[in-house]
C-alpha cells in the first residue's frame, strides 16, 4: 500500500519584512491507496507527477496596544501628612523700610495698677558755714546731707528737682545773727513761694518756716537771700547745725 506523505516547505522572513511570505507545498505519490505487486507486474495505473503549489503569505498587521490614562485616572486621593522641614537657606539681606501704615484703633482699658505700689522723695540738707549775703540775689548752698534719697538733690547748685510728681512738704531753719537781718525766699522755679524773715535784734534766735506744694515733672524748689539796705546774714558755728533745709514726698500724683 502507499500511505500518503505531505510535506510542507516554509518560507521565513523577518517579521519586520515588508515584502510578503511565501511558501511551497509539495504532494508526493499519489493520494488514493493502490494495490502492491511483484516486480513482474505492472502497476495498475503510473503514478501520477507531483504537485507543487505555491501560496503567498502577508505579515499580520503590528499591533501597538496604547493605553489611554485619561480613561484609567482614579479619584484624587487625600493630602499627605507635612513632611520634615527643609534645611534653613541663607539670610538674606535686609530689605528698605516700608511705608508707615494706618494709626491703629485706640486699644482697650487696661487692668488697674498696683495699690501698694509707693513711690519716695526725700532730702535733709545743711550748711554748716554762716553766710553773709554780697549780691542783690544770692542761692544758699548747703555742704551736708543728712537725707539725699535717689540724689534728687543738687548738692553744686542748692536745689532740689521733682522726678515724682505730686504734694512735697519743705521745711526751712535758719539761725538769725545779732544786728542783721535775715530774710531768705523759698522759690519754686523762679517764683517766690514763701519768705522767712526776721528784724536784726541784739539776740540771735531760730527761725523757721514750712509749707506744701504741688510739684511737676522737673519743677525745682531752692533757697536765696534777698538783700535790702541792712545787711542780710545766717549764723552757724563750727561744732552745731542751724541752718538745715528739709521736704518730702507727701502724696504721689495719681497718672
Amino acid at each position: 500500500m502507499y500511505f500518503p506523505v505531505l510535506f510542507v516547505l516554509t518560507c521565513l522572513v523577518s517579521a519586520d519584512a515588508a515584502a510578503p511570505r511565501t511558501y511551497l507545498l509539495q504532494e508526493v505519490g499519489n493520494p488514493s491507496c493502490v494495490r502492491c505487486c511483484g516486480p513482474s507486474e505492472e502497476p495498475a495505473e503510473p503514478p501520477k507527477k507531483s504537485k507543487v503549489k505555491e501560496y503567498a503569505v502577508y505579515p499580520m498587521p503590528r499591533v501597538q496596544p496604547r493605553i489611554e490614562m485619561s480613561i484609567l485616572k482614579g479619584e484624587k486621593g487625600e493630602i499627605g501628612g507635612k513632611g520634615p522641614p527643609g534645611i534653613s537657606g541663607k539670610e538674606g539681606q535686609r530689605g528698605h523700610q516700608g511705608q508707615p501704615g494706618m494709626k491703629g484703633q485706640k486699644g482697650q482699658t487696661g487692668p488697674p495698677g498696683n495699690s501698694c505700689k509707693i513711690q519716695y522723695a526725700a532730702f535733709s540738707v545743711a550748711r554748716r558755714k554762716s553766710l553773709h549775703s554780697t549780691e542783690y540775689f544770692q542761692t544758699v548752698v548747703f555742704d551736708t546731707a543728712f537725707v539725699n534719697l535717689y540724689e534728687h538733690f543738687n548738692m553744686f547748685s542748692g536745689t532740689f528737682v521733682c522726678y515724682v510728681p505730686g504734694i512735697y512738704y519743705f521745711n526751712l531753719n535758719v539761725h538769725t545773727w545779732n544786728l542783721k537781718e535775715t530774710y531768705l525766699h523759698i522759690m519754686k522755679n523762679n517764683e517766690e513761694t514763701a519768705i522767712l524773715y526776721a528784724q536784726p535784734s541784739d539776740r540771735s534766735i531760730m527761725q523757721s518756716q514750712s509749707l506744701m506744694l504741688q510739684l511737676r515733672d522737673k519743677d525745682e524748689v531752692w533757697v536765696r537771700m534777698f538783700k535790702r539796705e541792712r545787711e542780710n546774714a545766717l549764723y552757724n558755728d563750727d561744732t552745731d547745725v542751724y541752718i538745715i533745709f528739709n521736704g518730702y514726698l507727701v502724696k504721689a500724683m495719681d497718672d
